[in-house]
């Protein structure tokens, strides 16, 4: 991961410990994907990615989490939660994170950005 990505990352994590959602894990890996952030806040676990774009990109960082994309976050997901039991209701979000002369300009939480198909 390059270093604006890692960078986003941490931004994303501090935003949303200012809005109470604790870390549980970070980085989860398997060999279908990876979850960036694993975070709980009230009856949820949340599965987090993060995009970190720079202000000029193309399109809307959360453009680029497409269907292969959320599938793989849901199938390492169902892992997780095989692996980690819990009573909280999974939820799958997407942090946007904009990036102006390597300086956070915008950080956008979209809670529920997509579900189990």
């Amino acid at each position: 991961m390059n270093s604006l990505g890692k960078l986003g990352e941490m931004r994303a994590c501090e935003y949303l410990e200012s809005k109470h959602y604790k870390l549980v894990d970070y980085n989860y890996s398997t060999r279908f994907g990876e979850i960036d952030l694993i975070m709980k806040k009230g009856k949820y676990i949340c599965f987090i990615e993060v995009k970190t774009r720079n202000a000029n990109s193309i399109a809307e960082p959360r453009e680029f989490v497409d269907y292969k994309k959320q599938q793989k976050i849901i199938t390492t997901a169902e892992i997780y939660l095989s692996q980690n039991e819990t009573k909280l209701q999974p939820r799958f979000d997407v942090v946007e994170v904009i990036c102006q002369n390597n300086s956070i300009k915008s950080i956008k939480h979209l809670e529920n950005a997509f579900e189990l198909y």
